[in-house]
Protein backbone atom coordinates (compact mmCIF):
# COMPACT_ATOMS: atom_id res chain seq x y z
CA UNK A 1 0.00 0.00 0.00
CA UNK A 2 1.13 3.55 -0.78
CA UNK A 3 0.95 6.90 0.94
CA UNK A 4 -0.48 9.53 -1.38
CA UNK A 5 -0.43 13.32 -1.03
CA UNK A 6 -3.33 15.20 -2.61
CA UNK A 7 -2.85 18.92 -3.19
CA UNK A 8 -6.36 20.35 -3.06
CA UNK A 9 -9.43 19.40 -1.02
CA UNK A 10 -12.22 20.29 -3.44
CA UNK A 11 -14.70 17.84 -4.94
CA UNK A 12 -12.25 16.02 -7.23
CA UNK A 13 -9.54 15.92 -4.57
CA UNK A 14 -11.96 14.39 -2.06
CA UNK A 15 -13.39 11.97 -4.62
CA UNK A 16 -9.94 10.64 -5.52
CA UNK A 17 -9.10 10.46 -1.81
CA UNK A 18 -12.15 8.24 -1.35
CA UNK A 19 -11.15 5.99 -4.26
CA UNK A 20 -7.53 5.70 -3.09
CA UNK A 21 -8.48 5.10 0.53
CA UNK A 22 -10.93 2.37 -0.45
CA UNK A 23 -8.02 0.64 -2.20
CA UNK A 24 -6.21 0.64 1.16
CA UNK A 25 -3.83 3.57 0.59
CA UNK A 26 -3.07 6.28 3.16
CA UNK A 27 -4.12 9.71 1.89
CA UNK A 28 -2.77 13.06 3.10
CA UNK A 29 -4.66 16.07 1.76
CA UNK A 30 -3.54 19.68 1.61
CA UNK A 31 -6.26 22.28 2.02
CA UNK A 32 -6.30 26.08 1.74
CA UNK A 33 -8.06 26.54 5.06
CA UNK A 34 -7.92 25.21 8.60
CA UNK A 35 -11.73 25.02 8.67
CA UNK A 36 -11.77 22.62 5.73
CA UNK A 37 -9.07 20.50 7.40
CA UNK A 38 -11.24 20.31 10.51
CA UNK A 39 -14.24 19.37 8.38
CA UNK A 40 -12.25 16.50 6.89
CA UNK A 41 -10.40 15.36 10.03
CA UNK A 42 -13.21 15.73 12.54
CA UNK A 43 -16.44 15.50 10.57
CA UNK A 44 -15.12 13.14 7.85
CA UNK A 45 -16.91 15.31 5.31
CA UNK A 46 -16.12 17.19 2.09
CA UNK A 47 -17.85 20.55 1.73
CA UNK A 48 -19.20 19.87 -1.76
CA UNK A 49 -19.90 16.12 -1.56
CA UNK A 50 -23.08 15.70 0.44
CA UNK A 51 -23.74 12.24 1.77
CA UNK A 52 -20.15 11.03 1.34
CA UNK A 53 -18.23 9.99 4.47
CA UNK A 54 -14.42 10.13 4.24
CA UNK A 55 -12.53 7.08 5.50
CA UNK A 56 -10.28 7.19 8.57
CA UNK A 57 -7.13 6.70 6.44
CA UNK A 58 -7.66 10.21 5.00
CA UNK A 59 -6.16 13.17 6.86
CA UNK A 60 -5.87 16.87 5.98
CA UNK A 61 -3.24 19.56 6.59
CA UNK A 62 -2.64 23.21 5.72
CA UNK A 63 1.15 22.79 5.57
CA UNK A 64 2.70 21.63 2.29
CA UNK A 65 5.75 20.03 3.88
CA UNK A 66 3.70 18.05 6.37
CA UNK A 67 1.40 16.88 3.58
CA UNK A 68 4.15 15.77 1.19
CA UNK A 69 6.75 14.26 3.51
CA UNK A 70 7.01 10.45 3.49
CA UNK A 71 4.66 10.04 0.51
CA UNK A 72 5.04 7.94 -2.63
CA UNK A 73 3.03 10.09 -5.03
CA UNK A 74 1.65 13.62 -5.17
CA UNK A 75 -1.70 14.18 -6.89
CA UNK A 76 -2.15 17.85 -7.79
CA UNK A 77 -5.82 18.88 -7.93
CA UNK A 78 -6.20 22.67 -7.69
CA UNK A 79 -7.72 25.06 -10.28
CA UNK A 80 -5.43 25.40 -13.29
CA UNK A 81 -4.97 29.14 -12.73
CA UNK A 82 -3.38 28.36 -9.33
CA UNK A 83 -1.24 25.46 -10.54
CA UNK A 84 2.11 27.26 -10.92
CA UNK A 85 1.68 29.26 -7.71
CA UNK A 86 1.03 26.15 -5.63
CA UNK A 87 3.74 24.14 -7.37
CA UNK A 88 6.26 26.87 -6.53
CA UNK A 89 5.25 26.61 -2.88
CA UNK A 90 5.73 22.85 -2.52
CA UNK A 91 8.29 21.81 -5.13
CA UNK A 92 11.19 22.12 -2.67
CA UNK A 93 9.56 19.42 -0.51
CA UNK A 94 9.49 16.88 -3.34
CA UNK A 95 12.07 14.14 -3.18
CA UNK A 96 11.60 11.51 -5.86
CA UNK A 97 7.79 11.34 -5.83
CA UNK A 98 6.16 11.64 -9.24
CA UNK A 99 3.52 14.37 -9.45
CA UNK A 100 0.23 13.35 -11.04
CA UNK A 101 -1.53 16.39 -12.51
CA UNK A 102 -5.30 16.03 -12.16
CA UNK A 103 -6.18 19.69 -12.81
CA UNK A 104 -7.68 20.46 -16.22
CA UNK A 105 -6.81 23.69 -17.96
CA UNK A 106 -4.17 25.84 -19.62
CA UNK A 107 -2.06 28.57 -18.04
CA UNK A 108 -3.53 31.78 -19.43
CA UNK A 109 -0.40 33.95 -19.25
CA UNK A 110 1.80 31.50 -21.20
CA UNK A 111 -0.69 29.23 -23.07
CA UNK A 112 1.27 26.28 -21.67
CA UNK A 113 -0.21 22.96 -20.62
CA UNK A 114 0.15 22.21 -16.91
CA UNK A 115 2.65 19.48 -17.78
CA UNK A 116 4.79 22.07 -19.55
CA UNK A 117 4.51 24.36 -16.53
CA UNK A 118 5.69 21.49 -14.33
CA UNK A 119 8.69 20.84 -16.58
CA UNK A 120 9.61 24.53 -16.58
CA UNK A 121 9.34 24.86 -12.79
CA UNK A 122 11.10 21.61 -11.84
CA UNK A 123 13.36 20.89 -14.82
CA UNK A 124 12.15 17.28 -14.97
CA UNK A 125 9.54 15.07 -16.62
CA UNK A 126 8.78 12.88 -13.60
CA UNK A 127 5.02 13.40 -13.81
CA UNK A 128 1.77 12.09 -15.21
CA UNK A 129 -1.56 13.50 -16.40
CA UNK A 130 -4.76 11.90 -15.07
CA UNK A 131 -7.93 12.68 -17.00
CA UNK A 132 -11.14 11.24 -18.40
CA UNK A 133 -14.93 11.36 -17.96
CA UNK A 134 -15.21 11.49 -14.18
CA UNK A 135 -17.63 13.59 -12.20
CA UNK A 136 -16.40 13.71 -8.62
CA UNK A 137 -19.90 13.15 -7.27
CA UNK A 138 -20.14 9.79 -9.05
CA UNK A 139 -16.60 8.62 -8.26
CA UNK A 140 -17.17 9.33 -4.56
CA UNK A 141 -20.39 7.28 -4.67
CA UNK A 142 -18.67 4.30 -6.29
CA UNK A 143 -20.17 4.65 -9.79
CA UNK A 144 -18.03 2.68 -12.31
CA UNK A 145 -15.57 5.09 -13.96
CA UNK A 146 -12.76 4.93 -16.51
CA UNK A 147 -9.72 7.24 -16.54
CA UNK A 148 -6.51 7.56 -18.53
CA UNK A 149 -3.04 8.11 -17.07
CA UNK A 150 -0.60 9.70 -19.48
CA UNK A 151 3.14 9.79 -18.86
CA UNK A 152 6.31 9.45 -20.87
CA UNK A 153 7.54 7.04 -18.19
CA UNK A 154 6.09 3.53 -18.34
CA UNK A 155 6.76 2.94 -14.64
CA UNK A 156 4.55 5.87 -13.63
CA UNK A 157 1.73 4.69 -15.89
CA UNK A 158 1.96 1.15 -14.48
CA UNK A 159 2.04 2.20 -10.82
CA UNK A 160 -0.83 4.69 -11.11
CA UNK A 161 -2.95 2.05 -12.81
CA UNK A 162 -2.16 -0.37 -9.99
CA UNK A 163 -2.93 1.99 -7.11
CA UNK A 164 -6.15 3.39 -8.61
CA UNK A 165 -7.71 0.47 -10.48
CA UNK A 166 -10.47 -1.44 -8.73
CA UNK A 167 -13.77 -3.16 -9.47
CA UNK A 168 -15.26 0.33 -9.76
CA UNK A 169 -12.45 2.16 -11.59
CA UNK A 170 -10.63 1.13 -14.75
CA UNK A 171 -7.40 2.88 -15.78
CA UNK A 172 -6.06 3.09 -19.32
CA UNK A 173 -2.55 4.21 -20.29
CA UNK A 174 -1.24 6.76 -22.82
CA UNK A 175 2.12 8.24 -23.74
CA UNK A 176 0.50 11.37 -25.21
CA UNK A 177 0.79 13.72 -22.24
CA UNK A 178 0.08 16.79 -24.37
CA UNK A 179 -3.03 15.31 -25.97
CA UNK A 180 -4.50 14.10 -22.67
CA UNK A 181 -3.80 17.48 -21.06
CA UNK A 182 -5.30 19.45 -23.95
CA UNK A 183 -8.36 17.22 -24.19
CA UNK A 184 -9.12 17.82 -20.53
CA UNK A 185 -8.73 21.58 -20.98
CA UNK A 186 -10.46 22.12 -24.32
CA UNK A 187 -13.57 20.03 -23.60
CA UNK A 188 -14.80 22.53 -21.03
CA UNK A 189 -15.46 25.10 -23.75
CA UNK A 190 -17.62 22.65 -25.71
CA UNK A 191 -19.55 21.86 -22.52
CA UNK A 192 -20.03 25.57 -21.89
CA UNK A 193 -21.40 25.97 -25.43
CA UNK A 194 -23.70 22.98 -24.93
CA UNK A 195 -25.05 24.69 -21.83
CA UNK A 196 -25.92 27.77 -23.88
CA UNK A 197 -27.74 25.56 -26.39
CA UNK A 198 -29.64 23.97 -23.52
CA UNK A 199 -30.68 27.39 -22.20
CA UNK A 200 -32.01 28.28 -25.64
CA UNK A 201 -33.98 24.99 -25.74
CA UNK A 202 -32.47 24.08 -29.09
CA UNK A 203 -32.95 20.34 -28.74
CA UNK A 204 -30.91 17.16 -29.08
CA UNK A 205 -30.08 17.67 -32.76
CA UNK A 206 -28.33 20.94 -32.04
CA UNK A 207 -26.43 19.67 -29.01
CA UNK A 208 -25.27 16.56 -30.90
CA UNK A 209 -24.00 18.72 -33.76
CA UNK A 210 -22.32 21.09 -31.33
CA UNK A 211 -20.49 18.28 -29.55
CA UNK A 212 -19.45 16.57 -32.78
CA UNK A 213 -18.17 19.67 -34.55
CA UNK A 214 -16.72 21.06 -31.32
CA UNK A 215 -14.70 17.89 -30.86
CA UNK A 216 -13.37 18.24 -34.42
CA UNK A 217 -12.29 21.81 -33.63
CA UNK A 218 -10.39 20.92 -30.48
CA UNK A 219 -8.77 17.90 -32.14
CA UNK A 220 -7.51 20.07 -35.01
CA UNK A 221 -6.02 22.59 -32.58
CA UNK A 222 -4.51 19.84 -30.46
CA UNK A 223 -2.77 18.27 -33.46
CA UNK A 224 -1.40 21.69 -34.46
CA UNK A 225 0.07 21.95 -30.95
CA UNK A 226 1.79 18.57 -31.16
CA UNK A 227 -0.79 16.12 -29.79
CA UNK A 228 -1.95 12.88 -31.40
CA UNK A 229 -5.35 13.14 -33.11
CA UNK A 230 -6.60 9.77 -31.84
CA UNK A 231 -6.20 10.96 -28.24
CA UNK A 232 -9.11 13.35 -28.74
CA UNK A 233 -11.41 10.47 -29.63
CA UNK A 234 -10.56 8.62 -26.42
CA UNK A 235 -11.42 9.09 -22.75
CA UNK A 236 -9.73 12.47 -22.27
CA UNK A 237 -11.36 13.89 -25.41
CA UNK A 238 -14.66 12.43 -26.56
CA UNK A 239 -15.39 10.78 -23.22
CA UNK A 240 -14.84 13.95 -21.24
CA UNK A 241 -16.69 16.11 -23.78
CA UNK A 242 -19.77 13.89 -23.51
CA UNK A 243 -19.93 13.67 -19.74
CA UNK A 244 -19.24 17.39 -19.25
CA UNK A 245 -21.67 18.52 -21.94
CA UNK A 246 -24.65 16.46 -20.83
CA UNK A 247 -24.48 16.05 -17.06
CA UNK A 248 -26.25 18.19 -14.44
CA UNK A 249 -23.08 17.84 -12.32
CA UNK A 250 -21.08 19.85 -14.88
CA UNK A 251 -20.07 23.32 -13.71
CA UNK A 252 -19.12 24.31 -17.25
CA UNK A 253 -22.48 23.25 -18.69
CA UNK A 254 -24.26 25.08 -15.86
CA UNK A 255 -22.23 28.21 -16.58
CA UNK A 256 -23.29 28.04 -20.24
CA UNK A 257 -26.93 27.67 -19.20
CA UNK A 258 -26.70 30.77 -17.00
CA UNK A 259 -24.96 32.85 -19.69
CA UNK A 260 -27.57 31.64 -22.19
CA UNK A 261 -30.27 32.86 -19.80
CA UNK A 262 -28.73 36.33 -19.85
CA UNK A 263 -26.67 36.26 -16.65
CA UNK A 264 -23.44 38.26 -16.53
CA UNK A 265 -20.03 36.64 -16.09
CA UNK A 266 -19.88 37.72 -12.45
CA UNK A 267 -23.44 36.57 -11.73
CA UNK A 268 -22.62 33.21 -13.31
CA UNK A 269 -19.45 32.72 -11.27
CA UNK A 270 -21.29 33.64 -8.09
CA UNK A 271 -24.18 31.25 -8.75
CA UNK A 272 -21.97 28.30 -9.75
CA UNK A 273 -19.82 28.92 -6.69
CA UNK A 274 -16.80 26.91 -7.84
CA UNK A 275 -14.05 27.29 -10.43
CA UNK A 276 -15.36 27.38 -14.02
CA UNK A 277 -12.40 26.27 -16.13
CA UNK A 278 -14.13 27.02 -19.45
CA UNK A 279 -14.56 30.70 -18.61
CA UNK A 280 -10.99 30.88 -17.34
CA UNK A 281 -9.52 29.23 -20.45
CA UNK A 282 -11.65 30.36 -23.37
CA UNK A 283 -9.60 33.48 -24.06
CA UNK A 284 -6.44 31.36 -24.18
CA UNK A 285 -7.96 28.81 -26.58
CA UNK A 286 -9.26 31.63 -28.79
CA UNK A 287 -5.75 33.08 -29.00
CA UNK A 288 -4.19 29.67 -29.64
CA UNK A 289 -6.57 29.11 -32.55
CA UNK A 290 -5.44 32.39 -34.09
CA UNK A 291 -1.77 31.61 -33.46
CA UNK A 292 -2.01 28.19 -35.13
CA UNK A 293 -4.45 29.39 -37.82
CA UNK A 294 -7.11 26.80 -36.93
CA UNK A 295 -10.76 27.53 -37.79
CA UNK A 296 -12.79 27.22 -34.60
CA UNK A 297 -16.19 28.84 -35.20
CA UNK A 298 -17.80 27.34 -32.07
CA UNK A 299 -14.96 28.57 -29.86
CA UNK A 300 -15.08 31.97 -31.59
CA UNK A 301 -18.81 32.31 -30.90
CA UNK A 302 -18.42 31.29 -27.26
CA UNK A 303 -15.66 33.90 -26.91
CA UNK A 304 -17.78 36.60 -28.57
CA UNK A 305 -20.76 35.79 -26.31
CA UNK A 306 -18.60 36.20 -23.22
CA UNK A 307 -16.45 39.16 -24.19
CA UNK A 308 -17.95 40.96 -27.20
CA UNK A 309 -21.63 41.06 -26.35
CA UNK A 310 -22.79 38.61 -29.03
CA UNK A 311 -26.36 37.47 -28.32
CA UNK A 312 -26.54 33.67 -28.03
CA UNK A 313 -29.44 33.54 -30.53
CA UNK A 314 -27.35 35.38 -33.11
CA UNK A 315 -24.43 33.02 -32.45
CA UNK A 316 -26.65 30.09 -33.48
CA UNK A 317 -27.54 31.77 -36.78
CA UNK A 318 -23.90 32.60 -37.38
CA UNK A 319 -22.80 29.00 -36.85
CA UNK A 320 -25.45 27.71 -39.26
CA UNK A 321 -24.10 30.06 -41.94
CA UNK A 322 -20.38 29.27 -41.49
CA UNK A 323 -18.94 27.59 -44.64
CA UNK A 324 -18.68 23.82 -44.20
CA UNK A 325 -15.52 21.95 -43.36
CA UNK A 326 -15.23 18.38 -44.55
CA UNK A 327 -17.12 15.99 -42.29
Amino acid sequence: MKTIAIIGSGTWGCALAVALSQNGHMVKMWSYTASECENINQNRHCKYLDGVTLNQNISAYTDFEETIQDTDYVFHITPSKAFRENLKRYKTFLTNQPVIICSKGIEESTSMTLGEVFEEETGQKHYGILSGPSHAEEVARGIPTTLVIASQQAEIRKEIREILQSDLMKIYESEDTKGVALGGAFKNIIAFSAGIANALQLGDNTVAALITRGLAEIANLGVAMGAQKETFYGLSGLGDVLVTSMSPYSRNRKAGILIGQGKSIEETKQEVGMTIESMDNIRTVYQLAQKHQIRMPIVNCAYDILYNGLAPQKAVLHLMQVPNDKE
